[in-house]
């Protein structure tokens, strides 16, 4: 999906104004300055470095420091909010307010009654609304989600997913006093760091395969690691549990990045590996009779097997490397196209159906898994909340 080329009309060209010159900013830059018929009119960013970096990439582009003016610029049709978390509901509210097109970064907001307000405040709107969880546009993810809905791995019975890094997640700070504007993922008071940060993309893709959202959660999370003066956990362990009896365990820590990212989807018949774009066959078709005989001799299956010897075989992970999802090769995980569909949704005046669902959805449960490690409780989806 991309942005339609400008046409002979003004009206013709999307313009757009960007919260939060920082580093998704700087990539949402990146990819709006190659999306046909977008033009990047106003930045905004209350740290004037990054405000004034951003505006020497965007040539005409108008700066602001405070994101309420901006809302008042002739001619703005819709905003992309890439501040940070505690700020999303009231840009969101704001810019609705503003009768203004919104695309937010994700997570959708700090608090469940903040996912409930910006959710009610759509549902009265006709602005087109977009969250940025960029999987819901990527061929691979679109073509696992295709292969579920086809019954090709059967009946999900449980997902797994985790994402590792190893670093400590701080940004340089040029002055003690910028240290939490700069680092506001590693505060409370701005963020729920690896849960909205990193698992809400999972738990978004989650809640899409299997069509709802949990029912209720448990957790742990600590600061193993990175003792540093960072109040959020650099280590995280959450088991959503949901109405069918399917599990979903999200895993994350920042000081291992061995196993990197991944989010496995699996059932009776195969397991899917989204991230790196497989699907594995839990029966394979057999090989050709030459090619088995010949992997046989290779992997020296046919030792002889000492009388009282072991009979049992441990299962280990299946060695195969199953089949691509998709075959060309994809450079964008998503980002480019959402972006440009956003576009499109604005000249087109049809908004992309269920993003706010999907939005409330993954939002939603990362709080409920960042307040079971908080709490030490079992969490409960909020009873009467409205998608």
């Amino acid at each position: 999906m991309r942005a339609a080329p400008v046409g002979e009309s003004p009206s013709d060209r999307v313009r757009l104004g960007l919260i939060g010159v920082g580093t998704r900013g700087n990539l949402h830059i990146a990819h709006l300055l190659r999306t046909p018929g977008v033009e990047i009119a106003a930045l905004c960013d209350d740290y004037e470095p990054h405000l004034q970096a951003g505006l020497a990439r965007v040539k005409g582009a108008k700066g602001f420091a405070d994101y309420r003016q901006m809302l008042d610029m002739p001619g703005l049709d819709g905003v992309l909010i890439a501040a940070p978390l505690y700020l999303h509901a009231r840009m969101c509210l704001d810019a609705f307010s503003a009768d203004k097109h919104v695309f937010c970064e994700k997570s959708l907001a700090y608090t469940i009654e903040e996912c409930q307000a910006v959710a009610d405040a759509h549902r009265g709107s006709k602005k087109v609304f977009q969250i940025g969880h960029q999987r819901m546009f990527s061929p691979v993810f679109l073509r696992a989600f295709e292969l579920v809905r086809n019954g090709e791995i059967g009946q999900i019975t449980q997902i797994r997913a985790f994402w590792h890094r190893n670093g400590n997640w701080r940004n340089p700070v040029p002055d003690p006093s910028l240290e939490h504007r700069l680092n506001w993922r590693l505060y409370r008071a701005y963020s729920c760091g690896l849960m909205t940060e990193l698992a809400s993309h999972h738990m978004q893709v989650a809640n899409w395969f299997l069509g709802t959202h949990p029912a209720s959660c448990v957790g742990y999370g600590s600061i193993n690691y990175w003792k540093d003066g960072r109040e959020l956990y650099d280590n995280v362990n959450v088991v959503y549990r949901y109405a069918n009896g399917t599990h979903v365990i999200y895993d994350s820590l920042i000081s291992n990045v061995f196993y990197g990212l991944e989010i496995q989807i699996m059932g009776p018949k195969g397991t899917i590996e989204a991230e790196t774009g497989r699907v594995y066959a839990e029966h394979p078709k057999p090989a050709p009779g030459i090619v088995q005989l010949i992997n046989g001799l290779e992997n020296g299956f046919f030792e002889t097997v000492p009388i009282g010897g072991p009979s049992w075989v441990p299962d280990l992970k299946k060695d195969t490397k199953g089949s691509l999802l998709v075959n060309e090769k994809i450079t964008d995980d998503g980002t480019a196209i959402s972006l440009a569909a956003y576009a499109n949704a604005i000249r087109s005046g049809q908004p992309i159906p269920g993003m706010m669902e999907q939005a409330c959805r993954a939002g939603v449960c990362v709080l409920m898994g960042q307040a079971a490690m908080e709490q030490q409780k079992e969490i409960a989806w909020p009873e009467g909340f409205r998608e």
